[in-house]
């Protein structure tokens, strides 16, 4: 889950590259409170709340301690933010390395899927990763699992970095989308396939529209009796092949004499 970033424009070093002692257990210190606690309770509430109403004071409240309980453990929310992506980077299911049942193509459909799973799952996470340098154990294993898959692909380590680009950057570009899509149908109490007929229906007969809804009409056939949820799935597996086939060009143009 790489990006780099820093949060409201103001440079920061990364709570990963931070040296922190463990905090040493002190008499006013509420039993049973730890960082690992702390992080999952603040994936738990930018889950439900977002990253707008999530706070340090929220947080404590649902922990049942004092906000200065937190900060035993963090020096700041940033850092506590930081932490959360790569916990939620951790959901991600790795391929196993000495799989030989499945080749590169399949391992990179796998980590693309899980990769759109979490970003969609936890919608606050596509805004941070851009924000935060990602260098967690979490984001680590998934970077090496994709440079594995890479090097099994037979392209030239310089291409290397653009092929996942590519990949990424478009799993990251899609599900951001979709989430936002998702969170306007929680908002608005309409299903996604009412809100695409809302838009189809107050478009289709508007002149500046013509050209864009008779280039559409085939698709718009196509679509009869599959919801939005379905086309999005053929369109992601569709949209990665042709990734996919773009890297096997770009390999095999290598290879040309």
């Amino acid at each position: 889950m790489a990006a780099t970033g820093s949060r409201a424009g103001k440079p920061r070093k990364s709570v990963w590259l931070t040296e922190r002692p463990p905090p040493k257990r002190k008499t006013d210190q509420p039993a049973g409170l730890d960082l690992d606690k702390i992080v999952a309770t603040t994936v738990r509430l930018l889950d439900a709340d977002g990253l707008a109403k999530f706070s340090m004071r929220r947080l404590a409240a649902a922990l049942g301690v004092t906000a200065m309980s937190v900060y035993w453990y963090v020096d700041t929310k940033d850092d506590l933010l930081e932490l959360a992506i790569d916990a939620v980077a951790g959901e991600i299911e790795l391929p196993a390395e000495d799989d030989p049942a499945k080749d590169w193509r399949d391992h990179l459909r796998h980590l693309a899927a899980e990769y759109r799973k979490v970003l969609v799952t936890h919608r606050w996470a596509p805004r941070l990763l851009g924000e935060y340098l990602n260098v967690g154990p979490h984001a680590i294993a998934f970077s090496n699992a994709t440079l594995r898959i890479m090097r099994d692909s037979g392209l030239s380590p310089e291409q290397v970095s653009g092929a996942l680009g590519s990949i990424f950057q478009f799993v990251y570009g899609f599900s951001t989308v979709e989430g936002l899509h998702e969170q306007r149908s929680q908002e608005t109490g309409k299903t996604l396939d009412e809100q695409f007929d809302e838009v189809i229906g107050a478009v289709q007969d508007r002149p500046e529209f013509a050209e864009t809804m008779e280039m559409s009409a085939r698709t718009l056939e196509l679509r009869q009796g599959i919801g939005v949820r379905e086309m999005r799935e053929r369109d992601f597996a569709f949209a990665l092949d042709v990734q996919i086939a773009g890297i096997e060009a770009m390999r095999d143009r290598g290879r040309m004499p």
